[in-house]
């Protein structure tokens, strides 16, 4: 059985499914014609589009911003520590999440009244606390 030779170039949804960027390939093929991939700044228009290793991949995704440099081509999808290998994470750092949540206060007088002020206003008005009407 004759050993295939390195391969110089591969289709950018096969690399983007042996990096494990997209869970199947089909999923790789539409991310690659959607729109939200760039190969070296220039938008792609076909899931067959080569890429190389040097080749800088701009995806993205929703809620985050992927930038990754091609280090290798990739000949099968293996184990994740095996495919990120195939390349250099060069993302921004995700912005920093807010440690404090803030909690909305009403202020006094504001909004509906409480049964205590219910209550109040039932006596002020002169309602029989039984019978109100």
């Amino acid at each position: 059985m004759a050993i295939p030779e390195a391969q110089e170039s591969l289709r950018i949804d096969k690399w983007l499914w042996y990096a494990r960027i997209t869970k199947s390939r089909t999923l790789a093929q539409k991310l690659a014609v959607s729109g939200h991939v760039r190969l070296n700044k220039d938008k792609i228009a076909a899931a067959k589009t080569a890429v190389k290793p040097g080749d800088v991949l701009t995806i993205t995704m929703p809620r985050r911003l992927l930038i990754l440099k091609v280090l290798k081509i990739g000949t099968r999808r293996g184990p994740a520590p095996e495919a990120q290998l195939l390349y250099e994470d060069m993302s921004p750092p995700p912005p920093p999440k807010e440690t404090q949540v803030q909690v909305a206060k009403r202020e006094a007088g504001a909004g509906r009244p409480t049964k205590r002020d219910r209550r109040q206003i039932a006596r002020i008005r002169g309602f029989n606390e039984i019978d109100p009407f």
